[in-house]
């Protein structure tokens, strides 16, 4: 057994922390752009488009996100492609993030009344502008609640990330509760370090839509 103080634990998970916030950061700064490129597709008129990204969508919603991490870590060696656990957690995540933020803009796009199509049609504007100046402003409202309570089971997500080795706060915690043999102590302190980084997006998530719930009844 190795002796660690209890700031030696403390401060391990912090760095393991600091990796989990990471990651988290970068799925979001990729897979929002990404799920807004699919959000465009799947509310395409063209069929063909809207099954492709039905079919992406949904993949990744109804896999286990753990799968997906396997399916790229192990299955790109395969092919002689050597990549880090923290470039195969990214990808996971960035295509785990899309596929879900894509679903949700969707609900927000569809959520609007269809007379905001038709007067705008009236308008004589194309389908682009449509979306750019009425539909996309307009949801834009609604997906902000949704989309930053998402952000909570990103971060949550990142503990799948360990069982390819990403050193984040679980992983972490795991390799110092196998090394103390205090379980029950370190785990809570991976618990605590999880509340810590999710109930201010909670939190937040909540604000705004009480703020724009009261907004929208004036």
């Amino acid at each position: 057994m190795i002796s660690f103080t209890l700031w030696d634990m403390i401060r391990h998970l912090l760095a393991g922390a600091g990796w989990t916030i990471l990651l988290s950061g970068i799925a979001f700064v990729l897979g929002g752009p990404m799920g807004l490129l699919i959000l465009f597709v799947r509310i395409s008129p063209k069929v063909q488009f809207q099954a492709l990204a039905k079919t992406y969508i949904e993949f990744f919603q109804d896999t286990p996100l753990l799968m997906q991490f396997f399916l790229i870590f192990f299955g790109l060696a395969l092919f002689g492609v050597d990549i880090s656990p923290l470039a195969a957690a990214t990808l996971g995540l960035t295509f785990f993030t899309s596929a879900y933020l894509a679903e949700i803009w969707r609900g927000c796009v569809e959520a609007l009344p269809k007379g905001q199509w038709e007067a705008s049609a009236c308008l004589a504007m194309n389908r682009r502008e449509q979306l750019r100046y009425v539909i996309l402003p307009q949801a834009l409202r609604i997906a902000i609640p949704p989309t930053v309570g998402f952000s909570v089971q990103v971060v949550k997500g990142t503990a799948v990330a360990s069982i390819i080795g990403f050193m984040e706060i679980t992983k972490t915690g795991t390799m110092i509760a196998n090394a103390t043999f205090k379980p029950l102590l370190v785990y809570g302190l991976v618990a605590v370090g999880y509340f810590l980084m999710c109930y201010p997006l909670s939190a937040f998530a909540r604000r705004i839509e009480r703020r724009l719930h009261a907004t929208g009844r004036r």
